[in-house]
């Protein structure tokens, strides 16, 4: 009887995650180095937990490095270290953020200065980092892909903010857009979680996150993990894709 040969999965040699000190983004370090890559964790100020996630990772040769997304000298730095390092990146996963909770229907609350920071850190930053670093990207063997960390609010309009949602949008629209300029030396997904089990939004508890899943299709609280393996899936088998957003939500969405 004849085996059937199936070709290997094109694992990313170099691959940079920033917010990688925690939740999504250290989930997905995890991931990718189990997988063999090297993995740089970006952080803006907690070097030590990012340093911590290095010290556990899978394999060897992984670094923490400063990332500040809204600051484009730190990320200019970051892209000269990267280079001289390693000479190339293989994938992107755009997981750093922030938000700051404001009620959807208090528009007054939601002030000019919250609301420019969500868009700078939440939108800018992702499209800062990939501008900077296309040039790595595109020393890719075989094609690099860029992973953006969505959120569903952006297509059901709930969420921690008016604003947050507002960029999450804006990313799921260049994730689109960049994927057609892009092409076909590398691909670009976003990854779209709902209410993940993290302490990413300020206040937010975990009874309450409970309490909306039970109302999901598939009753379940969403993990850093389950985010982390859609966005591993989109740089590994997804590599006849480029320019969709991928739920992973438990079915909200529906």
């Amino acid at each position: 009887m004849t085996s059937i040969e199936i070709p290997a999965l094109p694992v990313p040699k170099v691959a940079l995650v920033t917010g990688g000190s925690s939740g999504i983004g250290k989930a997905t370090a995890a991931r990718l180095a189990a997988l063999g890559s090297t993995v740089i964790v970006g952080y803006n100020s907690r070097k030590e937990q990012a340093e911590a996630v290095v010290a556990g990772l899978q394999g060897s040769g992984h670094i923490a490095l400063r990332v500040a997304i809204e600051d484009s000298a730190s990320i200019a730095a970051a892209v000269k270290e990267i280079e001289d390092r390693f000479g190339r990146l293989d994938a992107l996963v755009n997981s750093g953020g922030a938000t700051t909770p404001v009620p959807i229907a208090d528009l007054d609350k939601l002030t000019d200065e919250i609301f420019d920071r969500t868009v700078m850190v939440n939108l800018r930053g992702p499209f800062a980092m990939i501008r900077a670093f296309r040039p790595l990207l595109d020393r890719s063997e075989g094609g690099a892909a860029i992973v953006n960390i969505s959120s569903i609010a952006a297509r059901t309009g709930i969420g921690s903010s008016l604003a947050y949602l507002s960029a999450k949008a804006g990313v799921d629209a260049l994730t689109i857009a960049l994927a057609k300029v892009l092409a076909p030396r590398i691909r670009v997904f976003s990854v779209s979680p709902a209410g993940v089990d993290t302490d990413f939004v300020p206040g937010r508890s975990r009874e309450t996150l409970v309490k909306t899943a039970e109302k999901l299709p598939l009753a379940h609280v969403t993990t850093p993990d389950d985010v982390a393996r859609a966005a591993i899936a989109c740089i590994v088998n997804l590599t006849s894709s480029t320019g969709i957003i991928v739920p992973v939500d438990e079915g909200r969405h529906l």
